[in-house]
């Protein structure tokens, strides 16, 4: 359904089961997959394709050129999965280059007034909470919490399971499953959140104790992980230690000594 007040181009692909509100926009380049639904004064606009099943609320602008001084008009891409939620006034830019692409996952929520910059990659099951700035070419991993008013540097890499408290500036990369507050300061593990993904005792004990070498130890962090490569063997722990072994903005640093920092389960396993 398409209401009469909204502007659909011709030339936009929008399957017959998706409701178009209100003095919505969509532009020519336009692909709307099934099931979708779009609030009053929704634009949808730029080489933008969306999967099934997707929400947009009131005043949503999708696809926009980027923020980007080098970008001189070329045709770039915004790709969005299936089934996520984005709430009132989100805004999302495409890529500022023909050969990457701006790339939005399935089952995410961003909440109001979020932004996501050009050529960002974010994963599945995400969680932005209101008036986060995500900024050019930040990659976010799948199940990653994002609280109110955080801001998160161009480059930057926050790693799967990994939580930022409201208000936190990340300018360097946040290890999966951890957590941070402040600018860049790390406060612990996200044990709750891998409790709900599924992730087992085993490897969340050893997640507290690579945690404990890593950034606990008074070591330097690069001889540190080195030092862990050996030690530690499930799949959570190796994807930490290569991500901080790719990193290129360094990694943010562990500050917090509060024994909460960790949760509070026991060194045992179920």
């Amino acid at each position: 359904m398409i209401h009469p007040t909204a502007l659909v181009s011709s030339h936009a692909q929008v399957d017959p089961s998706c409701e178009i509100g209100p003095y919505a926009i969509v532009d020519t380049h336009v692909i709307l997959g099934a099931n979708c639904r779009l609030g009053p004064y929704v634009h949808l606009t730029g080489h933008t394709t969306i999967g099934s099943g997707n929400i947009f609320h009131t005043g949503c602008v999708i696809g926009d050129s980027p923020q980007d001084m080098k970008y001189k008009g070329e045709p770039t891409r915004l790709s969005i999965g299936d089934h996520n939620i984005f709430r009132e006034h989100v805004t999302i830019h495409c890529s500022n280059k023909m050969t990457e692409d701006t790339v939005v996952g399935s089952h995410n929520f961003l909440m109001a007034h979020s932004h996501v910059g050009h050529n960002s990659l974010l994963g599945d099951r995400i969680m932005v909470a209101n008036g986060a700035q995500i900024a050019g070419h930040v990659t976010i991993g799948d199940s990653v919490f994002i609280s109110g008013n955080c801001l998160i540097h161009q480059f930057v890499r926050i790693g799967r399971f990994a939580l930022m408290q409201g208000g936190s500036v990340a300018t360097q990369d946040l290890p999966p499953a951890t957590m941070m507050r402040g600018v860049n300061e790390l406060c612990g593990l996200n044990i709750i959140g891998l409790r709900r993904a599924g992730v087992t005792s085993v490897e969340r004990l050893e997640l507290k104790r690579l945690y404990h070498q890593l950034f606990r130890s008074g070591r330097n962090l690069s001889t540190a992980a080195q030092e862990a490569a050996a030690l530690f063997t499930t799949p959570l722990a190796i994807e930490t230690l290569h991500f901080i072994a790719t990193t290129q903005r360094g990694v943010c640093s562990g500050t917090s000594k509060s024994p909460e920092a960790l949760g509070t389960e026991p060194e045992t396993v179920d």
